[in-house]
């Protein structure tokens, strides 16, 4: 009896293996068919694969660790900085970002329309000259204003020199340690990003829409406010929230004409070793950075024109008439205030320098170190760019697509948080790099890995898919057909946006200000640190070295505006 039901217990098993068998392999068949259609039939191989999802991680890692850092801060902590220090700072912060961004945007497009469309003397020569702040990073700019205007500046020493204006006007009245200081600095070298996005969408714009308005009756002043800043929209929305980033996320010129906001308190923070209320701080820049990014998405979704380019005709050109020498004039200011003015300062304080011995052994160890550090960082940002662009172009899926977002969260991240989440990741679990220069390479990968991805994308969009599957066909793996076949047509793009993120590494402060392992300065810190010390001779040649090697990538951005 027991034996018969040994049998039977025996014989069931052995059907319910076989059934695990027969159904193993189908479950195996419904996941490849899965995993196939969400790669539309085309799954990219297993080493590019992997390839992109580790680089996509290491690029999410500041956002992973001030999250997880935030959330396990103490209640206690959380309720002191919300009743006593976020407010503040929220308002300070958001007013700063929502000023800077209205008065850049405004003269932006103000001297775009001007450059473009009137008959201003030196129409050409305006088109980059009015783009050279960009060169000039804005701690320098804000190093020269103090030099000029601060307590004991140029300005400062004529006034007190000129007996009529103390009897007339009183004490002197510049304050540049003030937030109408920081708002100045900030917008002259912001205003380019508008310039050059909204003078690229005004040489595009079809003439046709303005005949129709006029045969209408409407004056040029209601063409612009009716049919051409319509259009401008989308420009202005792309500048503005370049802008507004690169004012939450400045923290050179905030620290140096002592205006504190959210990437001040986070550094202050971390330099007194308080990694918790730097955490929530971070966090809280982070969702305001989300706000803004999620508020540009909304109104460019309603704000969507379109214009047929078959019966395109080029914009007509402007007379200036009797404002031509007004117009000249403020041009001319912009100009003067946003690139001769510092020039001027860093020559002077550089002839000053070099005189006094400045470009020592000591300078050139700096130039030494911001060298390789950005020729390495921008060398891994050409490697790891190149998958993650071949994978969004070629394996079009959610992986591919979320991997490309992964890969933009540095970029909109301030260097203080990535160089947080760097700190913890190297102290933690790779403690043999922490306090070396990778360390450094790395967060500035991840601050600017975006700059590469762009410009790969830009001549990979180039290249038809036709190439790719003629040598999948001769059996080469996705990887290999990346790297024989198609880096070497789309080449160009890439050394363009490894340029760019050599040029941005070596004017890259906060991040390298934070990591740098003792004795590993840069030119970047050398310019903030003496700066600081009023020692202008010593920052002066390293901020005219910081420029010079900036305008390397000036062409290029002109040729794509």
């Amino acid at each position: 009896m027991s034996n018969h039901r040994h049998h039977k217990h025996q014989s069931n098993y052995d059907k319910h293996a076989k059934a695990g068998e027969h159904s193993s392999p189908a479950i195996l068949r419904f996941l490849r068919k899965k995993w196939r259609d969400s790669w539309h039939g085309n799954p990219p191989g297993n080493v590019l694969l992997l390839f992109g999802l580790s680089t996509g991680l290491i690029m999410s890692v500041p956002i992973i660790y001030v999250i997880w850092q935030s959330l396990f801060a103490g209640v206690d902590r959380w309720q002191r900085l919300l009743d006593d220090r976020i407010p503040q700072l929220l308002f300070d912060t958001f007013l700063l970002a929502f000023a800077v961004t209205v008065c850049a945007v405004v003269i932006g497009v103000i001297l775009a329309w001007v450059v473009v469309r009137t008959d201003i003397p030196g129409r050409k020569w305006w088109q980059w000259l009015l783009a050279l702040p960009l060169v000039i990073p804005p701690y320098v700019g804000a190093m020269t204003y103090i030099i000029v205007f601060g307590p004991s500046g140029w300005a400062r020493d004529f006034w007190r020199d000129t007996p009529w204006l103390v009897n007339v006007l009183g004490d002197y009245p510049i304050n540049v340690y003030s937030f109408w200081g920081v708002f100045f600095v900030l917008t002259m070298f912001t205003y380019p990003y508008v310039f050059l996005i909204a003078s690229a969408s005004l040489r595009k714009m079809n003439r046709n829409f303005e005949e129709i308005a006029r045969s209408q009756g409407m004056n040029t002043r209601q063409i612009f406010w009716k049919v051409n800043l319509p259009f401008l929209r989308p420009a202005i929305g792309a500048g503005a929230i370049l802008i507004a980033l690169y004012v939450l996320s400045d923290f050179g010129v905030i620290s140096m004409m002592r205006y504190v906001t959210f990437t001040a308190a986070i550094y202050f923070q971390r330099a007194s070793f308080d990694i918790a209320s730097a955490s929530i701080l971070s966090l809280v820049l982070i969702l305001l950075t989300v706000v803004i990014l999620w508020i540009e998405v909304k109104t460019r979704k309603k704000s969507k024109y379109y214009q047929t380019s078959n019966t395109f005709k080029e914009p007509d050109v402007l007379s200036l008439g009797k404002w031509k020498i007004p117009t000249l004039m403020f041009v001319g200011v912009i100009f003067f205030v946003s690139v001769v003015l510092p020039i001027i300062v860093l020559v002077y304080w550089s002839i000053i320098g070099i005189g006094m011995g400045a470009l020592d052994n000591r300078f050139f160890g700096f130039a030494w170190n911001s060298l390789r550090v950005s020729l390495f960082a921008s060398l891994l940002c050409m490697v790891l760019a190149m998958p993650i662009v071949y994978l969004k172009s070629r394996y079009p899926s959610v992986i591919s697509s979320s991997i490309d977002k992964l890969s933009y969260a540095g970029y909109a991240l301030p260097g203080v948080i990535v160089a947080l989440g760097i700190i913890f990741i190297f102290n933690n679990h790779i403690p043999t790099l922490y306090n070396t220069f990778y360390m450094v390479a790395i967060a500035l990968v991840i601050r600017f890995l975006p700059q590469a991805m762009q410009a790969g994308e830009a001549s990979l969009s180039l290249v038809s898919p036709r190439i790719d599957e003629a040598a999948r066909s001769l059996g080469q793996p996705p990887w290999k057909v990346m790297f024989k076949v198609i880096l070497p047509s789309i080449l160009p793009g890439v050394l363009a946006g490894g340029a760019l993120v050599f040029v941005s590494s070596i004017k890259e402060l906060p991040a390298t200000l934070m990591l740098r392992p003792p004795g590993f300065d840069t030119l970047a810190v050398r310019v903030y640190i003496e700066a600081n010390e009023s020692l202008y001779y010593l920052a002066a040649p390293s901020a005219l070295l910081i420029i010079l090697v900036s305008v390397i990538p000036l062409r290029y951005l002109l040729k794509k505006y």
